[in-house]
């Protein structure tokens, strides 16, 4: 190694002065590259052993389907994220990072968007609103404050309320506890339980094993077994009625009362998804050597009953995160209904809906005409506008409030992951291929996009396009795309 080393030296100290300058660039540019790249994984945080968090479990199972037909560790909040998308956070020259990069004026906006929110494909109906997140000013506006139909991305409104109310580490305990003759299952309104072969949080099965040792440590191998609903209130069917996009509200569920192995999307959901829990449950139980006296019955759990075990959720943060990126629904409606539970409302539609408005209001966002019907956006009685949208994706980036930030990283990211990833593909799209990551929202005659982006400049700016009367859906997402595209690719001065 002395000598390689030596001849190295000499080497470079005869070498002509091109070949030098060529040596320096070549390592000045794979130096750079490394930073770029490492830039490039911070802003697809947050990130576990090489991979997104809110997708480990879901990276292998393919592409998500189009449209709103789709379908954990602790999960830090996402600094990387916004040092990555708008410069660093504490940079020197009097200006943080995310205020460093110019900002792009009214004019230079509405030059590059006013021809694209005329195009054809978009409905009658059509609003626009971009915030630049450093400030929170509204830069470009289209009938922004009249509040439309938004679809699922009012699942945005219902994670930020979430988390406002409950916090990004917040967990959902599903229980088994001593009963007046036996034992009771209790759910909590855990949507992500599983009685499925796996290492999910909230196992079925683990459960199981911990009640079954419970019980011999007692000298119990025989019981009855109740299961116990309580904590939702109000009707379970969704307005739409029966549907393959959402199965009926219940405190006690598991793998979202699938009657298939998927884990997003449509599927045949159960009528009722607390029995045949409970029914799971007591075979896991007879598996492993505890007999249950019949069938398992609704009932109600004592009030100071015994725990005698339990499984909890992934994280809040997690949940939102999975929500956004699959656009998961029935998430989103538990998601409702705790922080229905957590300002002391019932947990029913009605009584998660006020939640949701309250914590809104209380986090100063733009409130007027907004009515919040669901969770999920699935009932079109939900009414908000584009301002509301880019303004709580700029409040989720406010180093004032920490506890939102799984909202950004949740969103999907364009051409990559969640209901974005099969779009942004085409050539004039490419600009905001894994720049934009948004929220889509889809119902018949409804599309819309909300989401953040950085521009040409660097700037991180909050978007939110809505459109209503759509005819052709596929024309529609086509338009937004090129909205958000032009928005990621514009200095716009």
């Amino acid at each position: 190694m002395p000598e390689a080393r030596t001849w190295q030296f000499r080497w470079w100290r005869n070498a002509p002065q091109e070949q030098r300058r060529t040596v320096r660039f070549v390592a000045v540019s794979a130096v750079t590259g490394l930073v770029v790249a490492t830039g490039a994984v911070a802003a697809a945080g947050p990130w576990d052993s090489g991979q997104r968090k809110a997708e480990r479990a879901r990276s292998a199972a393919g592409s998500a389907t189009r449209g709103e037909r789709h379908a954990e560790a602790r999960v830090p909040l996402a600094d990387p994220v916004l040092a990555s998308l708008g410069g660093q956070p504490g940079a020197t020259g009097g200006k943080s990072g995310r205020a460093a990069a110019p900002a792009p004026t009214r004019n230079g906006l509405t030059d590059t968007l006013k021809p694209l929110l005329d195009d054809g494909g978009l409905g009658p109906d059509r609003s626009a609103s971009v915030v630049d997140v450093a400030t929170g000013e509204q830069l470009y506006g289209a009938d922004q404050d009249t509040a439309y139909t938004p679809a699922s991305t009012v699942k945005l409104a219902t994670a930020a309320a979430a988390l406002s109310a409950l916090g990004p580490d917040h967990r959902i305990d599903t229980t088994v506890v001593t009963g007046k003759d036996g034992m009771v299952l209790v759910g909590g309104g855990d949507p992500t339980l599983t009685a499925r072969q796996g290492t999910a949080d909230a196992s079925l099965r683990t459960l199981a094993d911990a009640t079954a040792r419970a019980l011999k440590a007692r000298g119990t191998t025989r019981t009855k077994l109740a299961y116990d609903t309580s904590r939702y209130a109000g009707p379970a069917q969704h307005v739409i009625g029966p549907n393959e996009n959402i199965a009926p509200m219940s405190a006690l569920m598991i793998d979202e009362g699938r009657q298939d192995d998927s884990d997003r999307g449509p599927a045949e959901r159960s009528a009722d998804p607390a029995a045949d829990a409970a029914g799971e449950f007591a075979s896991l139980l007879r598996e492993r050597g505890v007999e249950i006296d019949g069938d398992p019955a609704g009932g109600s759990a004592p009030a100071k009953a015994e725990r005698i075990a339990a499984v909890s959720s992934p994280p809040l943060s997690a949940l939102v995160e999975r929500t956004l990126t699959n656009s998961d629904n029935d998430i989103a409606e538990a998601l409702a209904r705790q922080t229905a539970l957590a300002s002391g409302q019932p947990a029913s539609f009605e009584g998660a809906a006020k939640a949701v408005t309250d914590r809104l209001t209380a986090l100063g966002l733009p409130m007027s005409g907004a009515h919040i019907a669901d969770g999920s956006g699935l009932d079109r009685a939900d009414q908000v506008s584009a301002a509301l949208l880019s303004q709580l994706l700029a409040r989720a980036a406010d180093p004032g409030h920490p506890e939102l930030r799984p909202v950004l990283t949740g969103l999907p990211v364009a051409g990559f992951s969640g209901t974005l990833r099969s779009r942004y593909g085409v050539d004039d799209h490419a600009a905001g291929r894994g720049t934009v990551r948004a929220k889509t929202g889809t119902l018949t005659g409804v599309n819309s996009l909300a989401g953040t982006t950085v521009d040409a400049d660097g700037r991180l700016l909050a978007f939110a396009f809505l459109t209503s009367g759509t005819g052709d859906p596929d024309g529609a997402q086509r338009a937004l795309d090129s909205l958000a595209t032009a928005v990621a690719g514009c200095g716009c001065r």
